[in-house]
């Protein structure tokens, strides 16, 4: 590391200067650079240069493990502690998301108890059993559009969405308002997100509440409980929104429109679903 360290700023020190900061010979530095690198150090330049191409495709959003599951899908043998080292080395680090503060309430009639009920289970035997919603944000060059999106898990298909210039409670209730009325579940669906204030925020709360919907929470700082939807938003940002995001909120809601209704639920086919796409699967479970 510390001939590395020399060499990559030869132009900035000389290196008989750097050699002696870093307490190493001068011969040994050139000697050094007369060896061909390892096949270990050649394999890992060319892994960094997928890293890094997972990482910019991700605009940075992604951390080793979701970095290491790209490179995976793309069939590239490595392992996720060798991606976290390679990370590491090259500064390249997702911004982290900050730790969620409960509100202060009056009253233990207003109590927000967060409760995980779905558990992970994330293959309920038939649709309407359990949903999970989230929340992301979209490019443009008009600022953010935020995604609201609600997703059977049996199908994995979009049963509602919402968009808007601001993450509000209201975005999160208009999703759910046009999931309950195309589908009309059944009382007790369970409805997963994370902790939110849009998605516990006493309104929203009280709209699923009289729909006889179960509402569920993840754990603290855990994405994991909402793997699904967090594994949908990736894909939307890797297949469908452009590197540099939209020109206008109008183009964004135009393109999500007809990825959400078009290719993703009647197109796109799903290996969790035997490579059937959501629309195909539910009629395929509804006749069975």
């Amino acid at each position: 590391m510390k001939y590395q360290f020399v060499k990559a700023h030869e132009r900035r020190f000389p290196v008989l200067v750097a050699c002696r900061i870093l307490n190493v010979s001068r011969s040994g530095y050139y000697a050094w650079r007369g060896r061909q690198p390892s096949k270990r150090s050649l394999s890992d330049q060319e892994l960094t240069g997928r890293i890094r191409a997972a990482f910019h495709k991700s605009r940075g959003r992604y951390g080793s493990p979701r970095v290491h599951a790209e490179l995976r899908q793309d069939g590239v043998p490595c392992s996720r502690k060798r991606v976290a080292r390679l990370m590491r080395q090259n500064n390249l680090s997702a911004p982290t998301r900050q730790r969620y503060r409960r509100p202060e309430v009056e009253g233990r009639e207003h109590q927000v108890v967060f409760t995980n009920v779905l558990k992970r289970d994330f293959k309920p035997s038939s649709k309407d059993e359990a949903w999970a919603a989230d929340i992301t944000f979209i490019p443009t060059r008009e600022g953010w559009l935020h995604l609201a999106v609600i997703l059977d898990l049996h199908s994995r298909r979009v049963v509602g969405w919402s968009m808007g210039a601001e993450a509000t409670s209201a975005l999160t209730s208009k999703a759910f308002s046009m999931a309950f009325t195309q589908r009309s579940p059944q009382p007790g669906v369970v409805l997963h997100s994370d902790r939110g204030t849009q998605y516990s925020a006493v309104g929203y709360r009280r709209l699923l509440e009289a729909e006889g919907v179960t509402q569920s929470f993840s754990r603290a700082g855990d994405c994991w409980d909402n793997a699904v939807v967090e594994s949908f938003f990736a894909t939307l940002k890797r297949e469908e929104v452009p590197p540099r995001g939209y020109g206008s909120r109008v183009e964004a809601r135009s393109r999500l429109f007809h990825f959400l209704e078009v290719t993703y639920n009647r197109q796109r086919r799903h290996s969790t679903l035997g490579y059937r796409t959501p629309v195909e699967f539910e009629e395929l479970t509804r006749d069975a």
